[in-house]
């Protein structure tokens, strides 16, 4: 099937946007999903850059200064802390659960995520990129063993102190995310902009799209030929290049989505 290369007006006349993107869904042969914190926040997890998220109240604690100092690396396992309790407590929303379904029916190649909630595993997705890793574990940067991450948030909580890797001894255990000044992981980098450049329909869920690489990931997509599908609660910079744009609740969103695309099988 050749890609839709035509601009935001390029949806058929008389249909509804939710009907055009579910008859998009059903033709397209290589469709990705693309989410941002927007999706997991109706799961309770807080948008940390919104007002008064963790973002705002704490100083950034940078890879290089985690590494070099005791003191850094106390200030941010407070940080941490204070945000695992949302991670735990919180389930897969219908947005999740949708994507998941997608994928199952094979009518989704893949999630590519900025987010580090780990949700969409949980709700069954199986090939989701996370783009800036999980906070669902805790790692060593010295010999890369990884624990369950309230496990070790607990031990921090009883102790006040950082805890030392169980296995090696090291003293650089953080979470499994990428930090301020940290690399992304290159093959999972790799992997998301190859299957954007192969995309014919790209969704992208609940990001505010300007947070880079991974922002351009959508304009990767659209400038090889894809479909570009933005929905979102507000406005992004790549709008304008969209062929849809809805500014609505993003699981109710994909659920009628869903529900137009099982009516027209």
């Amino acid at each position: 099937m050749p890609k839709h290369a035509g601009g935001a007006t390029g949806h058929s006349t008389g249909m509804t946007d939710i009907s055009q993107i579910a008859a998009w869904l059903a033709e397209a042969k290589s469709a990705v999903a693309f989410t941002g914190a927007g999706i997991s926040t109706e799961s309770g997890i807080p948008d940390f850059r919104s007002p008064g998220g963790i973002w705002t109240r704490y100083r950034t604690i940078y890879y290089q200064e985690f590494l070099a100092s005791g003191e850094a690396r106390l200030e941010y396992w407070q940080q941490k802390a204070e945000g695992q309790l949302d991670f735990s407590r919180a389930e897969p929303n219908v947005g999740h659960r949708t994507l998941a379904g997608w994928e199952e029916a094979g009518r989704l190649q893949a999630v590519i995520t900025q987010n580090i909630d780990g949700l969409h595993a949980r709700a069954g997705s199986h090939r989701v990129l996370e783009l800036h890793g999980t906070a669902r574990e805790v790692s060593c940067l010295d010999c890369q063993v990884r624990y369950d991450a309230d496990e070790m948030v607990a031990e921090f909580q009883q102790t006040g102190k950082v805890p030392s890797c169980r296995s090696c001894g090291s003293e650089l255990l953080k979470h499994a995310t990428i930090s301020f000044g940290q690399q992304l992981p290159a093959a999972v980098l790799h992997e998301a902009f190859a299957l954007s450049r192969k995309a014919d329909l790209f969704l992208a869920i609940g990001s505010s799209l300007v947070v880079e690489p991974a922002a351009s990931l959508p304009r990767v997509a659209k400038e090889a030929g894809s479909r570009l599908v933005i929905i979102n609660r507000d406005a992004t910079p790549l709008d304008p290049r969209a062929d849809i744009v809805l500014h609505e609740p993003i699981g109710k969103t994909l659920a009628s989505i869903d529900a137009a695309n099982r009516r027209s099988r």
